[in-house]
C-alpha cells in the first residue's frame, strides 16, 4: 500500500510540475492481477483497483491499517469500468457488470475480485474510507429490478446537466448516497459526457466539509484532461491520461477539460454528506 501525506495550499502553489503529479496523480491503477490501493492523510482515504485475469485478489489490510482485515473499521465503495466480474464478500458472490457496483459494509472479513473472463477482465475501482457503525453491503445498479442485496440507483439521483453550447453537458449518475445506499461517510458515482461536451464542474467550486478523488476513463490513449486543482486564486493543473486518478484536498478545487468527452468516477469522504454543500467560486474570480 502506497502512502500519501497531506498537502498545505501554502506549499502546493510553490510546486513543479514534478511534485504536483508526485502528490496528486494516481497513474499506475488497473494492472494484471495485482490489487494497487493509495493510502492518502486526506481523510483517510484509501484509492485503488483490483484487475483479476488469471486469479482471484483477495483484499487484505497489510500492515499499513493495523488491522486484522481490510473492513475492520473501514467501508469501500467499488465500481467495476471493465469487464463482467464477481466480489465475493464473507462467501455471497455478486455479480457485477460493467458500470455497476457495491457498498461493502465496516465488519466485512473476506472480500475477494474475479472477472468472468481472461479475455475481457473485470477492473474493479475502489474507494475506502474509515466508518463507525456497519451499515448493509449491497450490489448497485443503475438499471434494473430490485431484489434482495441489490439497490437500483433512483431516477432522482440521475442528473441532466449543463448544455451543448457551453461544453458541459454531462450525467450525474450517484451511486452511494443517503436516502439511497446508506453510508458511514463515502459517497461516490459516476459523471458522463456527452459527446462535444468536454468541461467537468465549471463553474467550479470547493467543499471544505469534503475531500474529493476523480478518475478519468473511457478515454482513447491519445486523449486528455487538463484537471484544474489549486485555491481558486491560486491554481494549478495535472495533465491526466486514461484510467488515472486524481486527489483533491478540501480546500482545492477540481475541475477539467478534455480534448473529447469522457467519463469520471467521484468520490468524497470528509465531514458531513450533503452533495449540495459546496462553496462555489465565480467565474470572475478564478486566478
Amino acid at each position: 500500500m502506497e502512502l500519501r501525506t497531506a498537502a498545505s495550499p501554502r506549499d502546493v502553489k510553490h510546486y513543479t510540475t514534478e511534485r504536483l503529479r508526485e502528490e496528486f496523480l494516481i497513474d499506475d491503477l488497473f494492472k494484471e492481477d495485482i490489487i494497487k490501493l493509495v493510502y492518502s492523510h486526506i481523510d483517510r482515504i484509501i484509492t485503488g483497483s483490483a484487475v483479476p485475469v488469471r486469479e482471484t485478489l483477495v483484499l487484505t489490510a497489510g500492515d499499513e491499517l493495523r488491522a486484522q482485515y481490510f473492513c475492520e473499521r473501514r467501508e469501500l465503495g467499488v465500481i467495476n469500468i471493465g469487464g463482467a466480474g464477481k466480489i465475493t464478500v464473507d462467501g455471497r458472490v455478486y455479480p457485477v457488470g460493467h458500470k455497476e457496483g457495491m457498498y461493502i459494509g465496516m465488519g466485512s472479513k473476506d472480500i475477494s475480485f474475479a472477472s468472468d473472463s481472461a479475455a475481457e477482465p473485470a477492473k474493479f475501482y475502489l474507494n475506502s474510507a474509515p466508518a463507525h457503525m456497519t451499515y448493509p453491503t449491497v450490489l448497485i445498479k443503475p438499471e434494473g429490478t430490485p431484489e434482495d442485496g441489490v439497490v437500483i440507483v433512483k431516477d432522482s439521483n440521475k442528473v441532466e446537466l449543463g448544455s451543448l453550447e457551453s461544453a458541459n453537458h454531462r450525467t450525474i449518475c450517484k451511486y452511494i448516497l443517503p436516502g439511497q445506499v446508506e453510508s458511514c461517510q463515502l459517497e461516490m458515482g459516476m459523471t458522463k459526457l456527452e459527446p462535444g461536451s468536454v468541461w467537468n464542474t465549471m463553474p467550479c467550486h470547493t467543499h471544505d466539509r469534503r475531500m474529493e478523488v476523480y478518475l478519468y476513463f473511457d478515454m482513447p490513449q491519445d486523449a486528455l484532461v487538463m484537471h484544474y486543482m489549486g485555491e481558486p486564486t491560486e491554481t494549478r493543473h495535472i495533465v491526466m491520461r486514461n484510467e488515472q486518478a486524481v486527489i483533491s484536498p478540501s480546500w482545492s478545487i477540481h475541475s477539467g477539460c478534455g480534448t473529447q468527452a469522457y467519463t469520471f468516477i467521484w468520490g468524497m469522504v470528509g465531514e458531513n454528506q450533503d452533495f449540495d454543500d459546496m462553496d462555489h467560486c465565480e467565474m470572475t474570480d478564478l486566478l
